[in-house]
């Protein structure tokens, strides 16, 4: 289990976005830079063989700076914190190479993107990372890194109060560099208010292979999430950004793209009831092409009214550049 750990000049700032529920729900450690709690940052090997900390934090300058580190890891201190300077990725897998097992390694980073690099180095990864921001949104796309396993959407079931086939138009499809399962694919809609399941193509039939990589999306116009904190546009992806991955249980996972294919095909209006919101999603009108239901998935070419379907509900309020903003009245139709 990879571990988090915060350090920021302004916990203010942090606790604004519901910073203490993050910590208590994913074990996360906060440090505050005017307190050390009992961190030693040792200068030469004689102040790592007589410290008693539980915790060490150096810095990787050189390689008589990773042989201290070594040094300490023989030593059986339980926290190595390192920082590195010029170099990121070659002193990381040296590390990870000769103290695995020994100390857990946390790597400083001040990003998301850093953090992903650092977990994945040399395959094995660091222990986990220190991330330096007092900056929410990049709290939460490390810890959708660091944890995905602890992001996990509202899901709720919706009934069907109409299907329309229309004309054709662009549609999308989102061909990632993953595998899905049944009961996986991301979440589409004409609103940002509430979002269909549309399941990857998964399912066998007796005309064309399955394509677990891939889920055909729908029209271009439609939105999804980019992470899960905002929402994109299905034309706006490309190959190589990211996608989240969902199942029928709200679990996230992220997914790199590996392509997009836009072609033009007929559609349908898919229209549903969640709640006291009626939801909308326009999908390529084939029969490979499912939304997920409570127990299995269907086509959207045998959809009826009443029939149940996964979604997910946002928040109230509107978004501006898919960045949510609850006290904006935006009216969707």
């Amino acid at each position: 289990m990879k571990e988090l750990w915060i350090e920021t000049p302004d916990k203010t700032t942090l606790q604004t976005q519901h910073i203490d529920v993050i910590i208590k729900e994913t074990k996360a450690r906060f440090l505050s830079t005017n307190q050390t709690c009992d961190i030693l940052t040792p200068n030469n090997q004689i102040e790592v063989e007589k410290s008693n900390a539980k915790i060490l934090r150096i810095t990787i300058k050189d390689k008589t700076s990773e042989d201290l580190i070594v040094r300490a890891a023989q030593t059986g201190i339980p926290y190595l914190i390192v920082g590195t300077e010029n170099w990121r990725i070659i002193p990381l897998e040296n590390l990870i190479a000769r103290i695995k097992g020994k100390s857990k390694l946390i790597a400083e980073v001040t990003n998301a993107q850093e953090a992903k690099i650092a977990l994945e180095t040399l395959e094995l990864g660091t222990d986990g990372v220190l991330l330096k921001t007092s900056d929410p949104e990049e709290l939460l796309k490390t810890l959708a890194i660091v944890k995905p396993e602890t992001l996990k959407l509202q899901m709720t079931t919706a009934k069907i109060v109409a299907t329309k086939p229309i004309s054709t138009g662009a549609r999308v499809c989102v061909d990632t560099c993953d595998l899905m399962t049944q009961g996986e694919g991301i979440l589409v809609g004409s609103q940002s208010a509430g979002l269909f399941l549309v399941e990857a193509e998964v399912n066998e039939n007796p005309y064309v292979n399955s394509r677990p990589f891939r889920v055909n999306a729908g029209s271009c116009s439609m939105y999804t999430l980019g992470n899960p904190q905002t929402t994109r546009y299905l034309q706006e992806f490309k190959a190589g950004d990211e996608v989240i991955i969902i199942n029928r249980e709200g679990q996230t996972r992220r997914a790199n793209v590996g392509r997009i294919k836009i072609e033009i095909r007929p559609l349908i209006l898919i229209e549903a009831q969640a709640q006291d919101k009626t939801i909308k999603v326009i999908l390529q009108n084939a029969e490979t092409i499912r939304v997920v239901t409570p127990k299995g998935s269907k086509p959207v070419t045998e959809l009826k009214v009443d029939d149940e379907v996964v979604v997910h509900l946002a928040a109230k309020g509107g978004r501006h550049f898919g960045i949510s903003v609850p006290d904006e009245t935006v009216i969707e139709k």
